[in-house]
């Protein structure tokens, strides 16, 4: 019995050790919960102390703040594969109430620990009193960490929208730019501000013509001929023939349009739209067109070039001249002034001015930019001035009117407007500016001057190439600098069928050993088209040409003009 007893004694102290020790866990995990529940209601509290002390109740998401407009950003712009050219990135910008700014000196010191910025000024500024004052805006989320950490009274945040740019540099003239509140103030960005805000406001993009592909063939093409031939400046336009679609516009030197204000004035200077410049020679398939269209030549036509032509005080004369009588393509293929100059005087400036009316060359063009530029024309059309129009002198324009007008020589003879925004494929606008036969003689002939004439250095084997060229002397002050030339040339393709006008230009090219010294437009900018046409052609869907397919295919017509 005693041995019972002892057996149910000690059970009973067990059963009473293990209820201890079940009390003191469930103890411990009461103290826990107590003491983690302490924990979260003291970083609640002590946030919420930081949130009013130095964020006066503002949270991080507030936009309207001490009356500032909630700002809806602006819509993304994609170019015409959907490829985004611009959008909004979320950013927030910092700001003060100066009268909860107990020592300005401080804070401005503090702040210029985070920031590059200008610490007397900003102690001032924080010392006015004043209600609002910008501090920095588009701050990244570590400044914005940096500023969280430094706990200073009277600092706000304001959800901001910051525009960027993803392709940098390419198409930044087309593009342009927005201020620091989002206003556009160049390029399309100001051209369309009212449009890209509402778009925003409903969600849509905003779709160009632009195929960032073809930009980026254009831009490094320039780019590189440009070092090639120590040239101050370079430009290029791709445009649809059919549409007027802009797939490419560029202008170099360029700048990054994430960094606008970097930018010197010569790189946000857009030489396509702005730059009016004496075109040279390109002009001259304007003039021969025009007197086609009006009957005061034919193809059967002969031009004396046998010697300079005298009129007045002034000689006009042919570089390289032939010094013979040359027939109609002749004096396209070799470009001659003196041929050109009597087709022109034949026509009369009344009818040559009608017709660079009807061409688009006499004044701004619509283009959604603002920078555009205004021709200059001859104050009165007399017969030297008439004459040398013909040529490419004496008027200026900017690359786009000359593509523009290309366009309607080569496409049957119906006007185009150049736009930047995507249209949607369909017949071309009703306006004839020549007819439908000038227009098949002109693709002819700029095909007959890459094969055989002042455009050789433009073909290519894979996709024929049609085209003039231009070397103009530059005008200064007191006439025109023979050593500072722009070289452009004029390009079509394909050919037979043109779908696209290509023009390039190159602003005080140098020659090199290469091009043996010359630096005039057959050496310098017709071999930029033909390698911009090898690397776009594959882009646009166009195959190659079987060896042989193509030559002499369009100048059957010509054939027996030349010699």
């Amino acid at each position: 019995m005693a041995a019972l007893g002892t057996s149910s004694a000690q059970e009973n102290a067990a059963a009473r050790a293990r209820r201890r020790v079940l009390t003191r866990r469930r103890l411990e995990r009461r103290l826990m919960l107590v003491a983690g529940s302490m924990g979260l209601v003291f970083l609640v509290l002590a946030g919420r102390l930081v949130d009013v002390m130095v964020f006066n109740g503002q949270r991080p998401g507030d936009t309207a703040v001490h009356g500032l407009p909630q700002d809806r950003g602006r819509a993304d712009i994609l170019d015409r594969e959907g490829q985004i050219l611009a959008t909004d990135l979320a950013s927030s910008s910092l700001y003060a109430d100066a009268r909860k700014i107990s020592d300005p000196d401080g804070t401005a010191r503090e702040l210029a620990s985070v920031f590059e910025l200008d610490e007397t000024r900003l102690a001032e500024d924080l010392a006015s009193r004043r209600a609002f004052v910008w501090i920095k805006r588009h701050l990244t989320p570590q400044e914005r960490f940096e500023v969280y950490r430094l706990a200073l009274p009277g600092l706000y945040f304001r959800d901001d929208h910051q525009r960027f740019y993803p392709a940098g540099r390419l198409a930044a003239h087309v593009l342009g730019f927005t201020d620091v509140d989002g206003n556009g103030i160049a390029g399309l960005e100001r051209t369309l501000d009212e449009t890209l805000r509402q778009a925003g406001r409903d969600g849509e993009p905003v779709q160009l013509s632009i195929d960032l592909r073809v930009q980026h063939s254009l831009t490094e093409e320039l780019a590189a001929a440009m070092e090639r031939f120590d040239a101050i400046g370079a430009s290029g336009i791709i445009l649809s023939a059919r549409t007027g679609e802009i797939l490419a516009m560029a202008s170099l030197p360029d700048f990054d349009v994430n960094q606008p204000g970097r930018a010197p004035a010569d790189a946000r200077f857009n030489r396509v739209t702005m730059g009016v410049y004496e075109q040279g020679s390109t002009f001259k398939a304007f003039t021969i067109a025009a007197a086609l269209d009006a009957g005061t030549v034919t193809l059967d036509s002969r031009l004396d070039a046998s010697h300079p032509l005298r009129v007045g005080r002034f000689t006009i004369s042919d570089y390289r001249g032939k010094n013979r009588v040359l027939s109609l393509p002749e004096v396209f293929i070799y470009s001659s002034n003196i041929g050109v100059a009597q087709i022109a005087r034949e026509l009369g400036g009344e009818r040559l001015s009608a017709y660079f009316d009807r061409l688009g060359l006499t004044r701004p063009l619509g283009v959604e930019l603002p920078e555009v530029g205004e021709p200059i024309l001859p104050a009165r059309w007399s017969d030297i001035a008439t004459m040398t129009a013909g040529y490419g002198h004496g008027i200026a324009v900017s690359p786009l009117h000359v593509a523009r007008a290309a366009a309607a020589v080569v496409n049957g003879g119906h006007t185009v407007h150049p736009t930047l925004l995507r249209r949607e494929a369909g017949a071309l606008e009703a306006d004839s500016v020549i007819s439908t036969r000038t227009s098949e003689i002109m693709r002819a002939l700029l095909r007959l001057n890459v094969e055989e004439g002042s455009g050789k250095k433009a073909d290519t084997p894979a996709f024929p190439v049609g085209g003039k060229t231009g070397t103009a002397e530059k005008a200064t002050a007191g006439g025109y600098d023979h050593q500072a030339l722009m070289s452009s040339f004029l390009g079509v393709f394909p050919a037979y069928d043109p779908e696209y006008v290509i023009l390039v230009a190159l602003d005080e090219p140098k020659g090199t050993k290469e091009t043996h010294g010359f630096a005039t437009a057959g050496w310098t900018a017709a071999p930029v088209v033909g390698s911009i046409v090898n690397r776009i052609g594959p882009i646009l869907a166009f195959a190659p040409s079987e060896p042989g397919e193509t030559e002499g295919r369009h100048n059957l017509m010509l054939s027996s003009y030349t010699q």
